[in-house]
């Protein structure tokens, strides 16, 4: 549907609607995002928390059976959705990180940036959705800058962290095995070795296991080794790209010390099964967010930049939506104008050049300030009173 007609919506699943299982099967890697968003139109974002979409005039149950078409499940009462304004209100505090599983966490921001440029360089969105998510990184900036959420928790892998830390009553001399080179292995490992523990890196490449653990002062270790590191690790935080567990029960079921293990990725890296094995404490993303508490004051400013924001939103599209119903009252009246001048000129004979630019500006002058009014009401959400009142049905009258 166009987006001149069309009414905008977002649809999806989040950490605070479905369970890390359902997650896991809608997260799309890479270019699936833009793929979908080809498919479907409008924009996809999709996180380790997340998979919404945002489109504009959408069929919702079309949008629905493409997900489960995608993820293999039913999603009837599971799948969330906002419609108009309370839809902008959701992107706006998604991008500002108010929606997240770590309040204040810094990727999020980028991650819809990044859905946003892969559906424009798609060619899947139009000026309302350009808007839309330009504004909302807007919003996310202001939040950044205007409220204090970065003093928060800045991101899932350093949360990760924190938890660790209190698993194991501080991680000074403790040794940690990470599987990952990405950015949030990084987050990782710079908060471990800030915290005094020992780093081991192990990624599916031992070349960029080496590359960062070189950066951070670590240690790195292929993964047909991770049997022996397990043997002296205290903790374990995962967080690769891989489609499927890299670590299985089997793999710790013969160690005597204990070990905590965290498991930040979507889909997860870690065996649920590992759990339930003696000694073992696992954790999975959805563990992160228990017991983290932000500063209401702050949370209060970030909230407040939001409904500015949103409000912005609303009046920009209010007066794109007034539009044609202004243009076709203008031109309405300028058909009046021009055709009482003309019938006025036969009664009053021959008028000079300057007379007639002076009737010409005169009457010109009446029009625009009958119009103002009616013009303001239209772009503050009144164009149909307008259409009704002055019989305009489309915007070619």
């Amino acid at each position: 549907m166009s987006e001149e007609t069309g009414q905008l919506q977002a649809l999806g699943v989040s950490h605070r609607n479905a369970p890390l299982e359902l997650r896991e099967r809608l997260y799309l890697a890479d270019g699936q995002a833009t793929e979908l968003a080809r498919e479907l139109g409008g924009v996809v974002l999709s996180t380790c928390n997340r998979t919404e979409i945002y489109l504009i005039g959408a069929d919702r149950e079309g949008t629905r059976r493409a997900l489960e078409q995608r993820s293999g499940v039913e999603l009837d009462g599971v799948l969330a959705s906002w419609d108009g304004g309370e839809a902008v209100q959701h992107l706006f505090r998604v991008a500002a990180g108010l929606d997240s599983l770590v309040p204040g966490e810094a990727q999020i921001l980028g991650q819809v940036r990044e859905a946003y440029e892969g559906a424009l360089a798609a060619g899947t969105t139009g000026p309302v959705l350009n808007r839309l998510f330009e504004e909302a990184l807007h919003t996310g900036k202001r939040v950044r800058t205007e409220a204090k959420l970065h003093e928060m928790p800045e991101s899932v892998a350093e949360s990760a962290v924190a938890l660790a830390a209190k698993e194991l009553d501080g991680l000074e001399g403790k040794r940690a095995l990470l599987f990952g080179a990405g950015r949030m292995s990084e987050l990782a490992a710079r908060g471990l070795k800030e915290r005094g523990a020992e780093v081991v890196v192990s990624s599916r490449t031992l070349e960029s296991a080496q590359e960062l653990a070189g950066r951070l002062g670590g240690r790195a270790a292929p993964f047909d080794a991770i049997a022996l590191e397990l043997i002296d690790a205290d903790l374990v935080i995962s967080a690769t790209r891989c489609p499927y567990p890299i670590l299985h029960a089997e793999a710790v079921r013969a160690r005597e010390k204990p070990l905590v293990l965290i498991d930040i990725a979507v889909p997860r890296d870690l065996d649920p099964e590992i759990g339930n094995v003696e000694g073992c404490t696992l954790h999975d993303i959805d563990a992160l967010g228990e017991g983290l508490v932000g500063r209401d004051e702050d949370v209060r400013a970030a909230e407040r930049i939001v409904a500015e924001q949103a409000a912005h939103f609303a009046d920009w599209l209010r007066s794109r939506d007034a539009a044609p119903a202004i243009a076709a009252l203008r031109k309405h009246a300028e058909e009046i104008r021009s055709e009482e001048l003309a019938r006025a000129e036969r009664r009053l004979g021959e008028l000079s050049e300057h007379d007639r630019r002076t009737v010409e500006t005169l009457t010109t002058q009446i029009v625009n300030k009958l119009l103002h009014a009616p013009t303001v009401r239209a772009k503050d959400g009144a164009a149909e009173p307008l259409r009704e009142l002055f019989g305009l049905r489309d915007g070619s009258e």
